[in-house]
């Protein structure tokens, strides 16, 4: 390219402004190869390549099984590669162009050019290490909170926080949703979870569920991709079956 791509130290390799523009241009070549080969490979009446999904892994067997199911059989012939992460990425896996798919948080807006579909809504509940607040009344100055790095329970609370001139104290910041079931499970604070992680985890018992008011607004949990990648037929195979469930 003649010139620097990559910056790095001891401990950390960064991609230069440069850098970040050959990745760019590098995911487009391979995503209009891959639409290419899939329009040339194999019987034309059958729809066959492979398709990328990212999801949490809560989402990955709460969510996930009975739209995997449905796509296989209508069509064995693409293959799924699953990837599993913080759920707080999701949407960006799917601009990035590292994903076609993704099961995500679907706030009011979303960046241009990204096509969702809501597949569940879930309350956001308020939990604690079982018979840690036996009164249920909560000093929320005092009160050590889990939250989240980032994302839009985190965008939520701080609004929640604000609205009541509260400052709140933080215990601990955490990636993913049973990173933070686990720390307040242990008694290390009060955190926010979707109820609908909560009914799948492993240790439900070892939490409950406080009764705040008033309540955060509902979790609306899709699926989303850009616009641009429903070329791909795989892909558009996948969201015309999504529509038709």
């Amino acid at each position: 390219m003649g010139t620097r791509l990559v910056e790095r130290d001891r401990r950390v390799v960064r991609l230069t402004p440069a850098g970040d523009r050959l990745r760019a241009y590098a995911d487009e070549t391979l995503s209009g190869w891959k639409r290419l080969h899939e329009d040339v490979a194999g019987d034309a009446d059958e729809v066959g390549g492979e398709i990328s999904v990212y999801c949490s892994v809560t989402a990955s067997y709460a969510i996930l099984p009975d739209i995997l199911s449905a796509f296989r059989q209508h069509y064995p012939a693409v293959q799924i590669r699953l990837v599993t992460g913080d759920a707080n990425v999701a949407v960006d896996r799917v601009m990035d162009g590292a994903v076609d798919i993704s099961v995500a948080a679907l706030p009011e807006r979303l960046p241009a050019g990204i096509q969702t579909r809501i597949v569940t809504e879930t309350p956001l509940v308020f939990i604690a290490a079982r018979g840690a607040y036996p009164t249920g009344e909560v000093n929320w100055e005092l009160t050590p909170m889990v939250l989240p790095e980032s994302g839009l329970i985190r965008d939520y609370l701080q609004e929640w926080f604000r609205a009541r001139g509260v400052v709140p104290r933080i215990y601990g910041e955490v990636s993913g949703h049973e990173g933070i079931l686990s720390l307040v499970s242990l008694g290390m604070g009060v955190g926010v979870v979707p109820s609908l992680v909560l009914e799948k985890s492993l240790i439900q018992a070892d939490v409950e569920v406080l009764d705040v008011s008033p309540a955060l607004p509902n979790f609306r949990v899709g699926l989303c991709t850009k616009r641009s990648r429903l070329t791909s037929s795989a892909v558009r195979a996948f969201w015309e079956t999504m529509d038709a469930e």
